[in-house]
């Protein structure tokens, strides 16, 4: 794969808006590009980690990384990946990727991590 694909497989996280699990354009961009990888190489692995930020209690967040990396893999699996392809995780609000307290590093942490295995 090369070009804008290419691109898109080095972005390996999906952010989302504020108490969603809605995929957004780009991620939705990212998430074809990951797909389209999987599916030519149906031996490659994903485990799909979905987090939140700090808002909301810690049992609703892991629910919602858990609705968040569902969501993603729905969207893998209509692109034609192999179910036993992808695993999914939650972590919630555990791991930040910024620990501040403000509208910007909110925004960070609420996303879903491709990990190849």
């Amino acid at each position: 794969m090369s070009g804008p694909t290419q691109g898109l497989l080095a972005d390996r996280v999906i952010h989302f808006a504020f108490n969603s699990s809605v995929i957004g354009g780009h991620g939705m961009k990212v998430v074809a590009a990951h797909a389209a990888y999987l599916v030519a190489h149906p031996n490659a692995r994903v485990r799909l980690e979905g987090y939140t930020d700090d808002r909301g209690s810690p049992e609703y967040n892991i629910g919602l990384g858990m609705r968040r990396a569902q969501s993603v893999r729905q969207a893998m699996l209509l692109q034609g990946v192999s179910p036993s392809q992808i695993t999914v995780v939650s972590y919630g609000e555990e791991d930040p990727v910024d620990p501040a307290n403000n509208r910007v590093a909110w925004a960070e942490n609420r996303r879903v991590h491709i990990v190849y295995l």
